[in-house]
């Protein structure tokens, strides 16, 4: 009988070959799992329209990636969640009071112009959705209309007329005046602000979980909130140190940057090294532009600044090639 011969085409990609369970869907998941807490708070201090925005941001930023794919006809991956993740981290940096088409427009931005145009997941150089908050300043009254917290004072779903005004802790913060709120007011949430920011604590359940989940790493986030208490402390405004260094990192969106926008996989540094460089620029720059801007809050323009670093900020602490000559060692 004559021998028979099968033949077979196997092909491998490139090492390393693991297997993993962890795919782009479930670190999404995970984020917009460590963002539920923040999100019940803002439902409580700023009433239900805290939710609304959140559910128009996070389904007009799935829609625009929907329809580009369509447009262009490229495989649409809007269930990997990163589009959902870009509309509720949107909505987070936005006052409860933002007309609905405004965060519309600030989706579109974020996702057309910053994202897909770069080329999708994980080809965009700056954050798709502080480059939308920084896009929807050309609206600055809009962005700026905060509302006292508590049922009582929240703005309605439909309309906003009714809704009572008030300023932010960083607004008094900004005049070199220390806030009239307490610091455990501040630590709770119980003050005014955007959607998903005023709450360090809720914040710092998200951060845990996503600890716990090796989703994300301390490094830049402890680096960032360190370096502004820090400086924050070594050069206050006010008389008590201690009050005018917590009320600079309570009282704003410190830990709504440092935790979820400036440990974007996409745009922040991979090695150590420049991880912490990183998180000490954004740091520095966030005490610069509260301190000497025109603007109460520093930390959306920081993490900018610091992404389009990223590159530069990759070759540092790069691990040098196991028996490269020294020659070629220094050169990378």
């Amino acid at each position: 009988m004559a021998q028979m011969k099968y033949f077979y085409e196997l092909t491998i990609s490139s090492s390393p070959h693991a297997h993993s369970p962890v795919t782009t869907r479930t670190i999404m998941r995970d984020v917009l799992i460590a963002l539920v807490p923040a999100l019940l708070g803002s439902i409580y201090f700023f009433g239900f329209r805290a939710l609304m925005v959140t559910l128009v941001s996070a389904a007009a930023c799935v829609f625009f990636e929907w329809l580009y794919c369509q447009l262009l006809k490229k495989p649409c991956k809007t269930y990997d969640l990163s589009a959902c993740v870009t509309g509720v981290l949107l909505a987070f940096v936005c006052p409860v009071t933002i007309p609905y088409w405004t965060i519309i427009l600030g989706d579109a931005f974020a996702i057309l112009l910053v994202k897909m145009l770069f080329g999708g997941l994980g080809k965009n150089i700056v954050n798709p959705a502080l480059a939308g908050r920084a896009f929807m300043f050309s609206w600055p009254v809009l962005m700026s209309n905060w509302v006292k917290v508590g049922f009582e004072n929240a703005a309605g779903i439909v309309s906003t007329a009714d809704a009572v005004t008030a300023a932010t802790p960083l607004a008094s913060l900004h005049q070199g005046v220390m806030c009239s709120e307490s610091i455990g007011a501040l630590f709770l949430g119980n003050v005014g602000g955007c959607v998903g920011e005023t709450s360090a604590l809720l914040l710092l359940i998200g951060f845990a979980y996503l600890l716990i989940r090796k989703v994300i790493s301390a490094r830049i986030p402890v680096t960032y909130i360190l370096t502004v208490a820090i400086l924050t402390f070594l050069f206050p405004r006010g008389n008590d140190r201690i009050a005018w260094m917590a009320a600079q990192v309570f009282g704003g969106g410190l830990m709504l940057g440092a935790i979820f926008m400036a440990t974007d996989y996409v745009t922040s540094p991979v090695t150590k090294l420049g991880q912490i460089v990183y998180g000490i620029g954004c740091g520095v720059l966030t005490v610069m532009i509260r301190y000497f801007g025109g603007y109460n809050e520093g930390v959306s323009y920081a993490i900018l600044c610091m992404n389009v670093c990223t590159v530069l900020l990759d070759k540092i602490g790069r691990p040098v090639k196991f028996g490269a000559p020294k020659k070629e060692a220094a050169k990378q």
